[in-house]
């Protein structure tokens, strides 16, 4: 029984995966990097399942990465560092390659993983109250898993607004971004996403999978080789002085040695 992720099935066969660690912002742990990797194995596999509801628990749609993971991944030896970093790519992928329609209703805020998550989804709803940002460079790590899905969502120029800047933007801004496709109000999420989900229940579940698959195979390459780049990269800076000095910093309370 998962810890960390829910998964709520109703007739229809739309799920609901729920991240489930309301106290914690939904920070992506090892623990639920693994849990939510099997649920999208397990709801693509599910021929009772026609489509999947991407939601969370609490304030926060999803913080990012657990620091204290983190941490213990910068400790680590290498061996373990890179099997850290390919599971949190491998998640990613098995959400974006799920052959189910993936709706992200994005309730709250979502930095980091997040917006990894929200990028991977074919369609993300967000809050028009919720903030946004790619904070990795903050705390001297760069996005690099989730960069593949950024990109391919935002493409290069909209990237280059928000991805090493660590900006916080707002709704509206994630719409022009294309990392939204609209923004409600909170009290109106629910509404907009059954709009979103009553059209796919009137197509044939196999064209709807067949047709996801025809997009990404013709849409921005992320193949084997950008994966594992992405890895490369993750691991790199993990290893690096700057991600020591941020993520010490950070449970320190106190300010990295680049902004002092």
């Amino acid at each position: 029984m998962p810890d960390t992720i829910r998964i709520d099935t109703d007739p229809r066969g739309v799920a609901t995966l729920w991240l489930a660690r309301p106290d914690k912002h939904n920070a992506l742990s090892r623990q639920m990097i693994d849990e939510l990797t099997e649920a999208a194995e397990s709801l693509g596999a599910d021929p009772q399942v026609r489509l999947v509801v991407l939601a969370a628990q609490g304030a926060s749609f999803c913080a990012g990465g657990d620091l204290a993971w983190m941490r213990q991944q910068m400790q680590a030896d290498a061996e373990t560092r890179r099997e850290g970093a390919r599971a949190l790519a491998g998640m990613l992928s098995a959400l974006n390659l799920i052959p189910k329609p993936l709706i992200a209703q994005v309730q709250g805020n979502a930095f980091g993983g997040g917006i990894g998550m929200m990028a991977v989804s074919d369609i993300a709803i967000a809050a028009n109250s919720a903030k946004f940002g790619l904070t990795e460079v903050r705390l001297g790590l760069i996005p690099a898993t989730i960069g593949p899905y950024v990109l391919a969502r935002m493409g290069e120029p909209g990237a280059r607004r928000v991805f090493f800047s660590a900006r916080i933007f707002d709704a509206p801004e994630a719409v022009t971004l294309n990392l939204a496709a609209r923004t409600v109000a909170p009290e109106d999420l629910d509404v907009a996403i059954e709009a979103e989900i009553a059209p796919f229940l009137l197509a044939a579940p196999r064209a709807v999978a067949a047709a996801k698959a025809q997009c990404r195979a013709l849409g921005p390459r992320i193949d084997a080789a950008a994966i594992e780049d992405s890895i490369d990269r993750l691991v790199a800076t993990w290893q690096g002085a700057e991600a020591a000095e941020g993520i010490t910093a950070f449970f320190d309370k106190r300010k990295p040695a680049w902004q002092s």
